[in-house]
């Protein structure tokens, strides 16, 4: 009996360690300039000589999430020093983020904080906060108001007073056309309601222009600092913030996307695609 159970225990111990070998690096990317699938460690080569990482998602997608999680820990534990950028805080709400990952805000009131900024459960994104916590990994809010964002969507950027203005970094909000094209294939926008299309690429490219100027200021601010950007996959395409990053600084800067069904992008949209996503 006692053989049988040391042989129970001892399958027990090597599933677990093939389960978290599989863990450890479970992901599939293929790299859209030559359609090459690799890990994400092969592929760590190319992503931790730049400064900016964008890692789009889709908000509600968990799997998302826990890729995003696999490319910040696998920089943390290349010795890179790494910074967290974020669609879903304020610039504003900086302070709280600071002292959440400082350890002096409680989970419990960093939650309220948390639902002020984004509407989507917590649970979606609590590991990424929890392990930037535990790693003392800088967390920084590239946002703007929502209610600036809505605004401009419904009334167009003119609307803004200059109060409103004045919250905002320096942006400029001339909507072109390659522009317009990226949002229509991106975000399937189109008028509705009393919202037209006009506005609504506006309130997308004061959206991406704001989050590309605050990656900016930090990483100026923080010249030996590599950013991972977790945002949604419309911010992330090459098109959105990496875009307005280009127009205003060499940063280097790499774009990994995970695949949707239905979407086709390529090395114009994105440098890597994360598979079976």
């Amino acid at each position: 009996m006692k053989t049988k159970g040391f042989v129970i225990i001892l399958v027990f111990a090597v599933l677990l360690v093939i389960a978290i070998g599989l863990r450890a690096d479970p992901e599939t990317l293929m790299r859209t300039s030559d359609g090459k699938k690799m890990t994400l460690k092969e592929a760590l080569p190319d992503l931790i000589k730049v400064r900016v990482i964008f890692v789009g998602e889709l908000h509600d997608r968990k799997s998302h999430h826990d890729a995003q999680l696999d490319m910040i820990r696998l920089l943390k534990e290349s010795d890179a020093r790494v910074a967290i950028g974020l669609e879903m805080f304020q610039a504003v709400s900086q302070l709280q983020l600071d002292k959440w990952v400082e350890g002096t805000l409680s989970e419990s009131d960093f939650l309220a904080v948390y639902h002020e900024n984004w509407n989507l459960d917590w649970s979606l994104y609590a590991d990424i906060f929890r392990y930037a916590r535990e790693q003392s990994i800088p967390m920084v809010g590239l946002n703007v108001r929502p209610e600036i964002v809505r605004q401009v969507a419904q009334n167009g950027f003119a609307s803004l007073k200059p109060g409103q203005k004045a919250e905002l970094p320096p942006v400029t909000c001339v909507v072109d056309k390659n522009y317009r094209e990226f949002i229509k294939r991106a975000l399937g926008a189109h008028e509705h309601g009393n919202m037209n299309f006009t506005n609504f690429c506006e309130a997308q490219l004061l959206w991406d222009s704001a989050m590309a100027v605050h990656v900016l200021e930090y990483l100026k601010a923080h010249p030996d600092y590599t950013m991972v950007v977790i945002a949604g996959s419309g911010h992330a395409w090459k098109q959105g913030i990496p875009r307005q990053i280009h127009m205003r600084s060499d940063v280097s800067l790499r774009v990994i996307l995970p695949q949707v069904a239905g979407r086709s992008e390529t090395a114009n949209d994105a440098d890597y695609l994360w598979l079976h996503h």
